[in-house]
C-alpha cells in the first residue's frame, strides 16, 4: 500500500483545499501569476518593437527551421487560424515568409534575413526580462518553479495519454 492510500482523507493536504471559490482556483491563481509575468516581460520586450507572441514565433521558426504551418501550430499549441492571424503582422514587417510547401495544399514558413534580425533583437531583450525577474524573485526560485511546471505538465500529459476503459 502506498504513503497516500494508508492516509486517512483528511490528512490528505488536498482534501483540505476548498473546492471552489478564489482561495481554491488553481486556475485562477495561475492566471493572475501568468498575466504579472507577460507584463513584465511584454513591457522590456516591447523596446524590441515585439510583442512577446511575435518573439515566441521568432523564435520556434528560428530554432525549427522552414516549417509547414499545421507543424508549427501544433508545436505552439495552437490552432491553424490562429497562428496564421498571429503570423500576418510578421509577414508584413518582411520578418518571416510564406511559401507553397510540398504539395499545392501546404504552406511553409522561414524566417528572412531581416526576420533573424529582429529575433537576436528580441532576444537581447528577451534575456533582460529573465534576468529581471530572476533577479526579484531569486534564481533558485525560478528553477523551483520551473521544475514544479515541468513536474506538473509531465503528470498531466502522462494521465492524457493513458487509454480510458470506453
Amino acid at each position: 500500500m502506498n504513503r497516500m492510500a494508508s492516509r486517512s482523507p483528511s490528512a490528505d493536504p488536498a482534501a483540505s483545499l476548498p473546492a471552489s471559490g478564489y482561495r481554491g482556483c488553481t486556475n485562477l491563481r495561475l492566471r493572475r501569476f501568468t498575466r504579472r509575468i507577460s507584463r513584465e516581460y511584454d513591457a522590456i520586450v516591447a523596446a524590441a518593437g515585439l510583442k512577446t507572441t511575435q518573439y515566441s514565433l521568432l523564435s520556434h521558426i528560428h530554432h525549427m527551421g522552414p516549417m509547414r504551418l499545421t507543424a508549427l501550430a501544433a508545436e505552439l499549441g495552437v490552432d491553424a487560424s490562429t497562428l496564421t492571424r498571429n503570423l500576418q503582422p510578421l509577414v508584413a514587417q518582411g520578418w518571416v515568409e510564406q511559401q507553397a510547401g510540398e504539395d499545392a495544399r501546404s504552406r511553409q514558413v522561414t524566417l528572412t534575413p531581416a526576420g533573424r534580425a529582429k529575433r537576436s533583437e528580441g532576444q537581447r531583450a528577451w534575456k533582460q526580462a529573465q534576468l529581471s525577474l530572476n533577479n526579484r524573485l531569486g534564481a533558485e526560485r525560478v528553477m523551483r518553479l520551473h521544475d514544479l511546471i515541468d513536474e506538473c505538465m509531465a503528470i498531466l500529459d502522462e494521465a492524457n495519454a493513458e487509454p480510458t476503459d470506453d
